[in-house]
């Protein structure tokens, strides 16, 4: 089908609240309870609708490490949406998350999108972090905030697929013009060394 818009999202948190799964269960519709932890990064595609618009997401499912850290910048660059996951479980995660808002202030497109999502709902009653403190700094920062859970599929779909509205509506509104590029609807889940061997060898991603 013919793509109208291709948007890049990256994912951002601490290590362990779930960037990964969240990203495999929109992508694949999967959940797996030993998901291993990721290094540097894996790239994830998928085809969509918005209203009338094909929209092509390329997400960037970073390592929450402290190790890693240094090398995000590599991955939020040029992104025109991030999704900053914290774990409702752990209060330290969602300090985080307000630290990597003010990263991407200073260093990432400067009108990148953000939506929060407080992941791993399932386990409501091990709450660390008020929902009422999380969504008044999501309006803070005007970012949308979502309840999720990648064990369940609580909150998933529609976390990403409110990037790329609030990217598709930013674009709209600065008049960007349509690309429209030939592309079969599809998934694609690549590693970060596959990427860099395709980009050595001419390819794109």
């Amino acid at each position: 089908m013919e793509v109208d818009r291709e948007f890049k999202i990256v994912t951002l948190g601490e290590g362990r609240v779930g960037k990964t799964s969240l990203a495999m269960r929109y992508v694949r519709g999967q959940f797996n309870e030993k998901e291993q932890s990721t290094t540097n990064a894996n790239f994830l595609e998928k085809n969509i609708r918005i209203n009338e618009t094909s929209i092509k997401l390329n997400i960037w499912d970073t390592a929450g490490q402290e190790r890693f850290r240094a090398l995000a910048p590599n991955y939020y660059r040029e992104a025109k949406g991030a999704l900053l996951v914290y774990d409702i479980t752990d209060k330290e995660s969602f300090w985080k998350v307000v630290s990597w808002v003010e990263e991407l202030k200073m260093q990432a497109d400067k009108d990148i999108s953000f939506v929060i999502a407080g992941n791993k709902c399932d386990l409501e009653l091990d709450r660390q972090i008020p929902k009422e403190q999380a969504i008044a700094y999501a309006k803070q920062i005007g970012a949308a905030h979502y309840s999720t859970s990648a064990k369940s599929g609580m909150g998933v779909n529609e976390c990403f697929e409110e990037i790329a509205k609030l990217i598709l509506d930013k674009e709209s509104r600065s008049g960007s013009p349509i690309r429209s590029s030939k592309a079969r609807s599809r998934v694609i889940v690549k590693n970060q060394e596959e990427v860099v061997k395709k980009k050595k060898s001419g390819g794109c991603c």
